[in-house]
Protein backbone atom coordinates (compact mmCIF):
# COMPACT_ATOMS: atom_id res chain seq x y z
CA UNK A 1 0.00 0.00 0.00
CA UNK A 2 1.33 3.29 -1.03
CA UNK A 3 1.56 6.03 1.79
CA UNK A 4 3.47 9.15 0.77
CA UNK A 5 0.48 11.45 -1.08
CA UNK A 6 2.71 11.78 -3.93
CA UNK A 7 3.21 8.28 -4.50
CA UNK A 8 -0.77 7.81 -3.81
CA UNK A 9 -1.81 10.51 -6.44
CA UNK A 10 0.46 8.81 -8.92
CA UNK A 11 -1.38 5.60 -8.52
CA UNK A 12 -4.83 7.42 -8.32
CA UNK A 13 -3.82 8.56 -11.78
CA UNK A 14 -2.65 5.12 -13.30
CA UNK A 15 -5.69 2.97 -15.86
CA UNK A 16 -6.59 0.14 -13.47
CA UNK A 17 -4.54 -2.25 -15.43
CA UNK A 18 -1.34 0.09 -15.23
CA UNK A 19 -1.80 0.30 -10.97
CA UNK A 20 -2.39 -3.88 -10.83
CA UNK A 21 0.86 -4.25 -12.58
CA UNK A 22 2.41 -1.28 -10.82
CA UNK A 23 1.61 -2.44 -7.84
CA UNK A 24 2.26 -6.44 -8.05
CA UNK A 25 4.04 -8.13 -4.67
CA UNK A 26 7.78 -8.83 -5.12
CA UNK A 27 7.87 -11.90 -7.03
CA UNK A 28 8.49 -12.64 -10.87
CA UNK A 29 6.07 -10.79 -12.65
CA UNK A 30 5.58 -10.71 -16.81
CA UNK A 31 4.18 -7.33 -17.61
CA UNK A 32 2.87 -8.11 -21.22
CA UNK A 33 2.42 -4.14 -22.51
CA UNK A 34 1.53 -3.55 -25.67
CA UNK A 35 2.06 -0.77 -27.81
CA UNK A 36 1.32 2.81 -26.79
CA UNK A 37 0.07 0.87 -22.97
CA UNK A 38 1.86 3.01 -20.62
CA UNK A 39 4.86 0.66 -20.29
CA UNK A 40 7.37 3.51 -18.82
CA UNK A 41 4.56 5.42 -16.78
CA UNK A 42 3.94 1.53 -15.12
CA UNK A 43 7.35 1.24 -14.61
CA UNK A 44 7.87 4.60 -12.95
CA UNK A 45 5.34 4.06 -11.12
CA UNK A 46 6.44 1.00 -9.93
CA UNK A 47 10.22 2.42 -8.57
CA UNK A 48 8.09 4.95 -6.98
CA UNK A 49 5.81 2.58 -5.15
CA UNK A 50 8.96 -0.05 -3.98
CA UNK A 51 10.55 3.27 -2.64
CA UNK A 52 7.60 4.07 -0.38
CA UNK A 53 6.83 0.61 0.35
CA UNK A 54 10.48 0.45 2.18
CA UNK A 55 12.93 -0.59 -0.84
CA UNK A 56 16.20 1.09 -1.01
CA UNK A 57 16.61 2.97 -4.07
CA UNK A 58 20.33 1.36 -4.02
CA UNK A 59 18.94 -2.22 -4.02
CA UNK A 60 16.81 -1.20 -7.05
CA UNK A 61 17.96 -1.92 -10.68
CA UNK A 62 16.33 -1.31 -13.63
CA UNK A 63 17.74 -2.44 -17.27
CA UNK A 64 16.82 -0.65 -20.71
CA UNK A 65 17.03 -1.97 -23.55
CA UNK A 66 18.99 1.27 -25.39
CA UNK A 67 20.88 4.55 -24.05
CA UNK A 68 18.02 6.35 -25.26
CA UNK A 69 15.34 4.25 -23.16
CA UNK A 70 17.71 4.88 -19.73
CA UNK A 71 17.83 8.27 -20.45
CA UNK A 72 14.75 8.56 -20.53
CA UNK A 73 13.59 6.82 -17.60
CA UNK A 74 16.36 7.96 -15.59
CA UNK A 75 14.48 11.47 -16.07
CA UNK A 76 11.16 10.60 -15.30
CA UNK A 77 12.02 8.85 -12.42
CA UNK A 78 14.23 11.41 -10.95
CA UNK A 79 10.99 13.52 -10.98
CA UNK A 80 8.50 10.61 -9.96
CA UNK A 81 10.46 10.03 -6.34
CA UNK A 82 12.13 13.79 -5.83
CA UNK A 83 8.88 14.00 -2.87
CA UNK A 84 10.27 11.54 -1.30
CA UNK A 85 13.96 12.38 -0.95
CA UNK A 86 15.86 14.89 -2.90
CA UNK A 87 18.96 12.71 -4.03
CA UNK A 88 16.74 9.32 -4.29
CA UNK A 89 17.17 9.76 -8.02
CA UNK A 90 20.76 9.15 -8.13
CA UNK A 91 20.93 6.13 -6.23
CA UNK A 92 18.29 4.07 -8.59
CA UNK A 93 20.48 2.18 -10.58
CA UNK A 94 19.33 2.71 -14.16
CA UNK A 95 21.62 0.79 -16.70
CA UNK A 96 21.68 -0.58 -20.71
CA UNK A 97 22.88 -4.24 -19.85
CA UNK A 98 26.11 -3.16 -21.72
CA UNK A 99 26.53 -0.40 -19.29
CA UNK A 100 25.85 -2.47 -16.29
CA UNK A 101 28.43 -5.24 -17.36
CA UNK A 102 30.69 -2.18 -18.37
CA UNK A 103 30.25 -1.75 -14.07
CA UNK A 104 30.22 -5.08 -12.86
CA UNK A 105 33.98 -5.59 -14.73
CA UNK A 106 35.45 -2.30 -13.84
CA UNK A 107 34.33 -2.79 -10.26
CA UNK A 108 36.07 -6.62 -10.32
CA UNK A 109 39.44 -4.88 -11.59
CA UNK A 110 38.91 -6.65 -15.17
CA UNK A 111 40.17 -4.70 -17.77
CA UNK A 112 37.58 -2.56 -19.98
CA UNK A 113 39.92 -1.04 -22.51
CA UNK A 114 40.16 -0.66 -25.21
CA UNK A 115 36.94 -1.19 -26.77
CA UNK A 116 37.59 -2.53 -30.16
CA UNK A 117 36.00 -2.06 -33.40
CA UNK A 118 34.60 -5.39 -34.60
CA UNK A 119 34.50 -4.67 -38.44
CA UNK A 120 38.29 -4.14 -38.12
CA UNK A 121 38.72 -7.45 -36.41
CA UNK A 122 37.17 -9.34 -39.09
CA UNK A 123 38.89 -7.46 -41.55
CA UNK A 124 42.00 -8.43 -39.94
CA UNK A 125 41.11 -12.43 -39.66
CA UNK A 126 39.45 -12.86 -42.54
CA UNK A 127 40.90 -10.02 -45.30
CA UNK A 128 39.44 -12.06 -48.02
CA UNK A 129 36.01 -11.22 -47.04
CA UNK A 130 33.78 -9.22 -49.34
CA UNK A 131 31.62 -6.45 -47.29
CA UNK A 132 28.65 -8.42 -47.44
CA UNK A 133 30.28 -11.63 -46.04
CA UNK A 134 31.76 -8.89 -43.11
CA UNK A 135 28.26 -8.54 -42.07
CA UNK A 136 27.28 -11.84 -42.07
CA UNK A 137 30.45 -12.55 -40.14
CA UNK A 138 29.24 -9.63 -37.59
CA UNK A 139 25.93 -11.79 -37.13
CA UNK A 140 27.44 -15.06 -36.31
CA UNK A 141 30.39 -13.86 -33.73
CA UNK A 142 27.74 -12.70 -31.72
CA UNK A 143 26.02 -15.79 -32.22
CA UNK A 144 28.69 -17.58 -30.95
CA UNK A 145 29.69 -15.80 -27.76
CA UNK A 146 26.34 -14.60 -26.98
CA UNK A 147 24.16 -17.66 -27.78
CA UNK A 148 25.77 -20.44 -28.24
CA UNK A 149 28.72 -20.01 -25.55
CA UNK A 150 31.36 -21.50 -27.35
CA UNK A 151 34.93 -21.82 -26.30
CA UNK A 152 37.23 -20.64 -29.18
CA UNK A 153 40.00 -23.18 -27.16
CA UNK A 154 37.22 -26.37 -28.10
CA UNK A 155 37.31 -24.90 -31.68
CA UNK A 156 40.80 -24.94 -32.43
CA UNK A 157 41.26 -28.40 -30.72
CA UNK A 158 38.79 -29.74 -32.98
CA UNK A 159 40.35 -30.55 -36.55
CA UNK A 160 36.74 -30.99 -38.20
CA UNK A 161 35.97 -27.51 -36.71
CA UNK A 162 34.13 -25.59 -39.76
CA UNK A 163 35.22 -22.48 -41.31
CA UNK A 164 33.42 -20.22 -39.56
CA UNK A 165 33.81 -21.60 -36.11
CA UNK A 166 37.64 -21.25 -37.10
CA UNK A 167 37.17 -17.56 -38.06
CA UNK A 168 35.35 -16.94 -34.46
CA UNK A 169 38.58 -18.82 -32.91
CA UNK A 170 40.78 -16.48 -34.74
CA UNK A 171 38.37 -13.14 -34.44
CA UNK A 172 38.48 -14.19 -30.12
CA UNK A 173 42.42 -14.98 -30.48
CA UNK A 174 42.90 -11.30 -32.59
CA UNK A 175 41.07 -9.66 -29.17
CA UNK A 176 43.34 -11.12 -26.50
CA UNK A 177 46.42 -10.30 -28.98
CA UNK A 178 45.29 -6.51 -29.03
CA UNK A 179 44.47 -7.17 -25.28
CA UNK A 180 41.04 -5.57 -25.40
CA UNK A 181 37.18 -6.48 -25.64
CA UNK A 182 34.28 -6.38 -27.82
CA UNK A 183 30.65 -4.83 -27.31
CA UNK A 184 29.90 -8.19 -26.68
CA UNK A 185 31.79 -8.79 -24.11
CA UNK A 186 30.81 -6.37 -22.13
CA UNK A 187 27.88 -8.89 -21.47
CA UNK A 188 29.50 -11.80 -22.14
CA UNK A 189 32.39 -11.36 -19.55
CA UNK A 190 30.22 -9.67 -16.85
CA UNK A 191 27.92 -12.89 -17.01
CA UNK A 192 31.30 -14.96 -16.85
CA UNK A 193 32.85 -13.37 -14.09
CA UNK A 194 29.44 -13.26 -11.72
CA UNK A 195 29.12 -17.40 -12.65
CA UNK A 196 32.86 -17.13 -11.60
CA UNK A 197 33.18 -15.76 -8.09
CA UNK A 198 30.27 -16.31 -5.59
CA UNK A 199 31.19 -13.14 -4.04
CA UNK A 200 30.80 -10.63 -6.55
CA UNK A 201 27.31 -12.48 -7.43
CA UNK A 202 26.43 -11.74 -3.90
CA UNK A 203 27.20 -8.44 -3.97
CA UNK A 204 25.40 -7.59 -7.24
CA UNK A 205 22.28 -9.43 -6.14
CA UNK A 206 22.29 -7.09 -3.08
CA UNK A 207 22.20 -4.36 -5.61
CA UNK A 208 19.44 -5.96 -7.28
CA UNK A 209 17.42 -6.97 -4.78
CA UNK A 210 14.50 -5.61 -7.38
CA UNK A 211 15.45 -6.02 -10.30
CA UNK A 212 13.09 -4.47 -13.54
CA UNK A 213 13.66 -5.74 -17.26
CA UNK A 214 12.29 -3.38 -20.17
CA UNK A 215 11.75 -4.63 -23.96
CA UNK A 216 12.20 -8.23 -22.46
CA UNK A 217 11.16 -9.52 -25.64
CA UNK A 218 14.22 -8.19 -27.44
CA UNK A 219 16.98 -9.91 -24.83
CA UNK A 220 19.34 -12.12 -26.55
CA UNK A 221 20.08 -15.36 -24.51
CA UNK A 222 23.36 -14.03 -22.25
CA UNK A 223 21.12 -10.79 -21.23
CA UNK A 224 18.15 -12.94 -20.38
CA UNK A 225 20.97 -15.65 -18.82
CA UNK A 226 22.07 -12.42 -16.95
CA UNK A 227 18.70 -11.15 -15.99
CA UNK A 228 17.81 -14.41 -14.31
CA UNK A 229 21.15 -14.80 -12.21
CA UNK A 230 20.87 -11.31 -10.86
CA UNK A 231 17.15 -12.11 -10.12
CA UNK A 232 17.74 -15.74 -8.28
CA UNK A 233 17.00 -16.99 -5.80
CA UNK A 234 14.23 -14.33 -4.48
CA UNK A 235 13.26 -13.91 -8.01
CA UNK A 236 12.10 -10.65 -7.58
CA UNK A 237 11.98 -9.24 -11.33
CA UNK A 238 9.44 -7.57 -13.14
CA UNK A 239 10.14 -8.13 -17.15
CA UNK A 240 8.10 -5.90 -19.08
CA UNK A 241 8.04 -6.76 -22.71
CA UNK A 242 5.48 -7.18 -25.70
CA UNK A 243 5.78 -10.13 -27.90
CA UNK A 244 4.14 -8.76 -30.80
CA UNK A 245 6.49 -5.91 -30.53
CA UNK A 246 9.79 -8.55 -31.01
CA UNK A 247 11.78 -7.58 -34.34
CA UNK A 248 15.23 -7.85 -33.61
CA UNK A 249 15.91 -11.00 -34.37
CA UNK A 250 18.68 -10.26 -36.24
CA UNK A 251 20.29 -8.90 -33.25
CA UNK A 252 20.06 -12.24 -31.75
CA UNK A 253 16.42 -11.94 -30.04
CA UNK A 254 14.04 -14.50 -29.91
CA UNK A 255 9.90 -14.02 -29.07
CA UNK A 256 10.02 -17.97 -27.76
CA UNK A 257 12.55 -17.18 -24.97
CA UNK A 258 9.59 -14.66 -23.69
CA UNK A 259 7.05 -16.90 -24.46
CA UNK A 260 8.90 -19.61 -22.73
CA UNK A 261 9.80 -18.22 -19.18
CA UNK A 262 6.84 -19.68 -17.15
CA UNK A 263 7.35 -22.67 -18.65
CA UNK A 264 11.47 -22.52 -18.84
CA UNK A 265 12.97 -20.19 -16.08
CA UNK A 266 10.58 -19.15 -14.06
CA UNK A 267 7.97 -21.45 -13.47
CA UNK A 268 6.30 -18.98 -10.38
CA UNK A 269 6.41 -16.72 -12.90
CA UNK A 270 2.90 -14.32 -12.86
CA UNK A 271 1.82 -12.31 -16.06
CA UNK A 272 -0.20 -9.65 -16.00
CA UNK A 273 -1.59 -7.22 -19.03
CA UNK A 274 -1.52 -3.94 -19.99
CA UNK A 275 -4.72 -4.09 -22.10
CA UNK A 276 -5.57 -0.61 -23.12
CA UNK A 277 -3.74 1.25 -26.24
CA UNK A 278 -3.75 5.00 -25.40
CA UNK A 279 -2.16 6.23 -28.63
CA UNK A 280 -3.65 4.91 -31.91
CA UNK A 281 -6.70 5.83 -33.17
CA UNK A 282 -9.91 3.12 -33.39
CA UNK A 283 -9.55 2.08 -36.57
CA UNK A 284 -5.60 2.23 -36.64
CA UNK A 285 -5.31 -0.26 -33.89
CA UNK A 286 -8.18 -2.71 -35.24
CA UNK A 287 -6.44 -3.13 -37.68
CA UNK A 288 -3.20 -3.68 -36.48
CA UNK A 289 -4.38 -6.28 -33.99
CA UNK A 290 -6.49 -7.58 -36.78
CA UNK A 291 -2.81 -8.59 -39.14
CA UNK A 292 -0.71 -9.40 -35.82
CA UNK A 293 -3.30 -11.77 -34.87
CA UNK A 294 -1.80 -13.80 -38.19
CA UNK A 295 1.08 -14.77 -36.07
CA UNK A 296 1.08 -18.21 -34.27
CA UNK A 297 4.07 -17.26 -31.57
CA UNK A 298 2.28 -15.44 -29.48
CA UNK A 299 0.17 -14.57 -26.31
CA UNK A 300 -3.32 -14.94 -26.35
CA UNK A 301 -4.25 -11.16 -25.46
CA UNK A 302 -6.93 -8.29 -25.30
CA UNK A 303 -6.06 -5.07 -26.75
CA UNK A 304 -8.40 -2.13 -26.61
CA UNK A 305 -8.57 1.30 -27.60
CA UNK A 306 -7.97 4.23 -25.52
CA UNK A 307 -11.35 6.57 -24.14
CA UNK A 308 -10.08 9.15 -26.81
CA UNK A 309 -9.30 7.07 -29.39
CA UNK A 310 -10.60 9.70 -32.31
CA UNK A 311 -8.44 9.87 -35.83
CA UNK A 312 -8.35 7.79 -38.99
CA UNK A 313 -6.91 5.69 -41.34
CA UNK A 314 -6.43 6.08 -45.02
CA UNK A 315 -5.58 2.96 -47.57
CA UNK A 316 -3.69 5.40 -50.13
CA UNK A 317 -4.15 3.11 -53.29
CA UNK A 318 -2.23 4.86 -56.19
CA UNK A 319 -0.12 3.03 -59.30
CA UNK A 320 1.83 6.68 -59.57
CA UNK A 321 5.58 7.03 -59.21
CA UNK A 322 7.43 6.63 -55.87
CA UNK A 323 8.30 10.60 -56.11
CA UNK A 324 4.15 11.34 -57.00
CA UNK A 325 3.20 8.77 -54.28
CA UNK A 326 5.45 10.51 -51.49
CA UNK A 327 4.31 13.93 -52.56
CA UNK A 328 0.55 13.03 -52.36
CA UNK A 329 1.29 11.95 -48.71
CA UNK A 330 2.72 15.12 -47.53
CA UNK A 331 0.30 16.87 -49.25
CA UNK A 332 -2.48 14.92 -47.63
CA UNK A 333 -1.15 16.05 -43.96
CA UNK A 334 -3.18 18.93 -41.87
CA UNK A 335 -0.59 21.97 -41.78
CA UNK A 336 -1.69 21.78 -37.32
CA UNK A 337 1.67 21.29 -36.13
CA UNK A 338 1.61 17.88 -35.45
CA UNK A 339 4.68 15.72 -35.54
CA UNK A 340 4.77 13.41 -39.07
CA UNK A 341 6.41 10.29 -39.81
CA UNK A 342 6.92 8.59 -43.34
CA UNK A 343 8.00 4.42 -42.79
CA UNK A 344 9.39 2.18 -45.03
CA UNK A 345 10.95 -1.36 -44.84
CA UNK A 346 14.37 -0.08 -46.15
CA UNK A 347 16.22 2.93 -46.06
CA UNK A 348 16.32 2.64 -50.30
CA UNK A 349 12.32 3.07 -50.69
CA UNK A 350 12.74 6.34 -48.76
CA UNK A 351 14.65 8.10 -51.53
CA UNK A 352 11.75 9.33 -53.16
CA UNK A 353 10.34 10.72 -50.41
CA UNK A 354 13.37 13.24 -50.53
CA UNK A 355 12.84 14.07 -53.51
CA UNK A 356 9.16 14.91 -52.70
CA UNK A 357 10.27 17.10 -49.56
CA UNK A 358 12.78 18.88 -52.13
CA UNK A 359 9.81 19.70 -54.46
CA UNK A 360 7.75 20.26 -51.49
CA UNK A 361 10.36 22.52 -49.78
CA UNK A 362 9.86 20.55 -46.69
CA UNK A 363 12.46 20.41 -43.77
CA UNK A 364 12.94 16.95 -43.06
CA UNK A 365 15.02 14.21 -40.63
CA UNK A 366 16.75 11.50 -41.72
CA UNK A 367 19.88 10.55 -39.44
CA UNK A 368 20.66 7.35 -40.84
CA UNK A 369 19.41 8.10 -44.53
CA UNK A 370 22.03 8.77 -46.94
CA UNK A 371 20.86 10.28 -50.44
CA UNK A 372 23.07 9.57 -53.64
CA UNK A 373 23.65 12.80 -54.30
CA UNK A 374 25.53 12.86 -50.96
CA UNK A 375 27.29 10.14 -52.06
CA UNK A 376 31.13 10.56 -52.67
CA UNK A 377 30.24 8.29 -55.91
CA UNK A 378 29.09 11.11 -57.37
CA UNK A 379 32.30 12.85 -57.14
CA UNK A 380 34.13 9.76 -57.78
CA UNK A 381 32.49 9.66 -60.79
CA UNK A 382 32.80 13.30 -61.68
CA UNK A 383 36.54 12.54 -60.85
CA UNK A 384 37.02 9.92 -63.57
CA UNK A 385 34.81 12.25 -66.19
CA UNK A 386 37.10 14.63 -65.97
CA UNK A 387 39.82 12.04 -66.55
CA UNK A 388 38.12 10.56 -69.57
CA UNK A 389 37.11 14.11 -71.10
CA UNK A 390 40.98 14.65 -70.78
CA UNK A 391 42.02 11.55 -72.30
CA UNK A 392 39.69 12.27 -75.04
CA UNK A 393 41.51 15.23 -75.56
CA UNK A 394 38.96 17.05 -76.10
CA UNK A 395 36.53 19.34 -74.28
CA UNK A 396 33.53 16.44 -75.04
CA UNK A 397 29.90 16.62 -73.47
CA UNK A 398 29.72 15.54 -69.99
CA UNK A 399 27.14 12.76 -70.95
CA UNK A 400 29.62 10.99 -73.09
CA UNK A 401 32.54 11.40 -70.49
CA UNK A 402 29.99 9.73 -68.34
CA UNK A 403 28.40 6.79 -70.43
CA UNK A 404 32.02 6.41 -71.15
CA UNK A 405 32.65 5.99 -67.11
CA UNK A 406 29.94 4.07 -66.32
CA UNK A 407 30.22 1.45 -69.16
CA UNK A 408 34.24 0.54 -67.16
CA UNK A 409 32.06 0.45 -64.19
CA UNK A 410 29.61 -1.71 -65.37
CA UNK A 411 32.38 -3.87 -67.28
CA UNK A 412 34.54 -4.42 -63.70
CA UNK A 413 31.45 -5.38 -62.08
CA UNK A 414 30.13 -7.72 -64.36
CA UNK A 415 33.83 -9.82 -63.70
CA UNK A 416 34.18 -13.75 -64.93
CA UNK A 417 31.25 -15.81 -65.78
CA UNK A 418 32.34 -18.59 -63.09
CA UNK A 419 33.01 -16.34 -60.12
CA UNK A 420 30.02 -16.32 -57.62
CA UNK A 421 28.26 -13.00 -57.36
CA UNK A 422 27.36 -12.32 -53.63
CA UNK A 423 24.21 -10.42 -53.76
CA UNK A 424 24.70 -7.36 -51.20
CA UNK A 425 28.22 -6.38 -53.97
CA UNK A 426 25.43 -6.70 -56.59
CA UNK A 427 23.01 -4.41 -54.78
CA UNK A 428 25.93 -2.03 -53.95
CA UNK A 429 26.73 -2.46 -57.85
CA UNK A 430 23.35 -1.60 -58.93
CA UNK A 431 23.63 1.28 -56.13
CA UNK A 432 27.05 2.83 -57.68
CA UNK A 433 25.22 1.82 -61.41
CA UNK A 434 22.12 3.90 -60.15
CA UNK A 435 23.81 6.90 -59.07
CA UNK A 436 25.77 7.10 -62.70
CA UNK A 437 22.07 6.87 -64.46
CA UNK A 438 21.39 9.80 -62.21
CA UNK A 439 24.06 11.55 -62.82
CA UNK A 440 23.55 11.07 -66.67
CA UNK A 441 19.82 12.52 -66.55
CA UNK A 442 21.30 15.61 -64.84
CA UNK A 443 23.98 15.88 -67.58
CA UNK A 444 21.70 15.72 -70.66
CA UNK A 445 21.04 19.75 -69.94
CA UNK A 446 24.54 20.85 -68.90
CA UNK A 447 27.25 22.35 -71.16
CA UNK A 448 30.20 20.77 -69.28
CA UNK A 449 30.90 19.03 -66.42
CA UNK A 450 31.78 22.47 -64.08
CA UNK A 451 27.86 22.77 -65.44
CA UNK A 452 27.13 19.62 -63.37
CA UNK A 453 29.21 20.01 -60.30
CA UNK A 454 27.65 23.21 -60.42
CA UNK A 455 24.00 22.16 -60.04
CA UNK A 456 25.04 19.41 -57.95
CA UNK A 457 26.62 21.39 -55.44
CA UNK A 458 23.59 23.82 -55.57
CA UNK A 459 21.37 20.66 -54.62
CA UNK A 460 23.31 19.92 -51.86
CA UNK A 461 23.39 22.49 -50.13
CA UNK A 462 19.48 22.99 -50.35
CA UNK A 463 19.50 19.51 -48.81
CA UNK A 464 21.44 20.60 -46.42
CA UNK A 465 19.32 23.60 -45.25
CA UNK A 466 16.05 20.92 -45.75
CA UNK A 467 17.97 18.61 -43.41
CA UNK A 468 16.91 19.74 -39.22
CA UNK A 469 17.36 18.29 -36.40
CA UNK A 470 14.27 20.00 -35.36
CA UNK A 471 11.69 19.29 -38.43
CA UNK A 472 8.31 17.56 -38.13
CA UNK A 473 9.00 15.13 -40.38
CA UNK A 474 11.06 12.33 -39.79
CA UNK A 475 12.16 9.75 -42.57
CA UNK A 476 12.79 6.60 -41.08
CA UNK A 477 13.08 2.43 -41.64
CA UNK A 478 10.29 0.64 -39.62
CA UNK A 479 12.99 -0.66 -36.97
CA UNK A 480 14.14 2.64 -36.67
CA UNK A 481 11.04 3.88 -34.79
CA UNK A 482 10.58 1.35 -32.36
CA UNK A 483 9.46 3.21 -29.06
CA UNK A 484 8.79 6.22 -30.33
CA UNK A 485 5.56 8.01 -31.90
CA UNK A 486 4.47 10.39 -33.74
CA UNK A 487 0.82 12.60 -34.83
CA UNK A 488 0.48 11.54 -38.42
CA UNK A 489 2.30 8.42 -39.65
CA UNK A 490 2.52 7.30 -43.49
CA UNK A 491 3.67 3.74 -43.85
CA UNK A 492 5.15 3.43 -47.84
CA UNK A 493 6.00 0.39 -50.30
CA UNK A 494 3.31 -2.19 -48.46
CA UNK A 495 3.53 -3.96 -51.95
CA UNK A 496 4.48 -7.49 -52.71
CA UNK A 497 7.66 -8.61 -52.49
CA UNK A 498 8.65 -5.35 -50.32
CA UNK A 499 6.85 -5.79 -47.12
CA UNK A 500 7.08 -8.45 -46.12
CA UNK A 501 10.53 -8.00 -47.66
CA UNK A 502 10.50 -11.37 -50.09
CA UNK A 503 14.24 -11.57 -49.71
CA UNK A 504 14.51 -11.59 -45.98
CA UNK A 505 11.79 -14.76 -45.81
CA UNK A 506 13.21 -16.45 -48.58
CA UNK A 507 16.34 -16.67 -47.17
CA UNK A 508 15.32 -17.62 -43.84
CA UNK A 509 16.30 -20.74 -42.26
CA UNK A 510 12.92 -20.98 -40.97
CA UNK A 511 10.96 -18.76 -43.44
CA UNK A 512 7.28 -18.75 -41.58
CA UNK A 513 9.25 -17.69 -38.51
CA UNK A 514 10.48 -14.76 -40.56
CA UNK A 515 7.26 -13.98 -41.82
CA UNK A 516 6.09 -13.93 -38.37
CA UNK A 517 8.82 -10.75 -37.41
CA UNK A 518 8.11 -9.17 -40.93
CA UNK A 519 4.31 -9.23 -39.71
CA UNK A 520 5.72 -7.79 -36.04
CA UNK A 521 7.88 -4.99 -37.56
CA UNK A 522 4.29 -3.66 -39.52
CA UNK A 523 2.03 -3.89 -36.42
CA UNK A 524 5.09 -1.71 -34.90
CA UNK A 525 5.35 0.79 -37.73
CA UNK A 526 1.37 0.41 -37.75
CA UNK A 527 0.85 1.29 -33.74
CA UNK A 528 2.99 4.70 -34.54
CA UNK A 529 0.29 6.79 -35.37
CA UNK A 530 -1.04 8.99 -32.87
CA UNK A 531 -3.98 10.74 -35.09
CA UNK A 532 -3.72 9.60 -38.34
CA UNK A 533 -1.91 6.63 -40.36
CA UNK A 534 -1.70 6.33 -44.60
CA UNK A 535 -0.90 3.19 -46.03
CA UNK A 536 0.71 3.12 -49.48
CA UNK A 537 0.31 0.89 -51.63
CA UNK A 538 -0.06 -0.35 -55.39
CA UNK A 539 -3.42 -1.85 -55.83
CA UNK A 540 -2.01 -3.93 -58.52
CA UNK A 541 0.08 -5.97 -56.15
CA UNK A 542 -1.03 -5.18 -52.53
CA UNK A 543 1.14 -6.48 -49.67
CA UNK A 544 -0.01 -9.51 -48.09
CA UNK A 545 -0.32 -7.83 -44.63
CA UNK A 546 -2.82 -6.00 -46.30
CA UNK A 547 -4.63 -8.77 -47.05
CA UNK A 548 -4.58 -9.84 -44.05
CA UNK A 549 -5.89 -6.95 -42.26
CA UNK A 550 -8.68 -5.07 -44.67
CA UNK A 551 -11.31 -6.62 -47.34
CA UNK A 552 -10.26 -6.66 -51.02
CA UNK A 553 -13.30 -4.16 -51.38
CA UNK A 554 -11.61 -2.13 -48.64
CA UNK A 555 -8.27 -2.10 -50.80
CA UNK A 556 -10.40 -1.52 -54.12
CA UNK A 557 -8.76 -4.25 -55.60
CA UNK A 558 -9.22 -4.79 -59.18
CA UNK A 559 -12.26 -7.82 -59.78
CA UNK A 560 -9.20 -10.50 -60.67
CA UNK A 561 -7.04 -9.69 -57.88
CA UNK A 562 -10.15 -9.74 -55.24
CA UNK A 563 -11.04 -13.60 -56.57
CA UNK A 564 -7.23 -14.30 -55.80
CA UNK A 565 -7.30 -12.99 -52.86
CA UNK A 566 -10.39 -14.62 -51.83
CA UNK A 567 -8.77 -18.16 -53.01
CA UNK A 568 -5.89 -17.50 -50.80
CA UNK A 569 -7.80 -16.65 -47.92
CA UNK A 570 -10.15 -19.25 -47.85
CA UNK A 571 -6.96 -21.57 -48.62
Amino acid sequence: MANHPAVVERLARLQVDQRRAATMPPGPVLCVAPAGSGKTTTLVARIAWLIDGGAEPEAICAITFNRRAAEELRERVAGAIEPLGADLGDRVRIRTFHALGLEMLRGAGQPVEPLLDREELIRAVRPDAAPAERRRLDTLMSRFKLDLDVDPRAIEADPEAGPVARTYAAYEAEIQRRGGLDFDDLVARALDLLERDAEVLAAWRDRCQHLLVDEAQDLDRAQMRLALLLAAPANRIFLVGDDDQSIYGWRLADVRRLLGLADEALPNLTRVDLETNYRCPAPVLDRAVRLVEHNIERFAKVIRTGPKAEGRLVLAATAADDVDRAEAVLASWPDDGGTQAVLARTNRELLPVVAAAVRRDVSFRAAELELPIESPTVDELLDSADAAARDAGLREHPLRSLARVRERHREAGRGSTNEAVDEDDLDMAMARDGIAASLLAWAASCRDLDELRGRIEATRARLAALRSNDALLLLATAHGTKGLEFDHVAVIGLDDGTFPSARSVSEALEPERALEEERRLAYVAWTRARRSLTLVYDPGSPSQFLLEAFTAAELRLPPWLARKAGAASAR
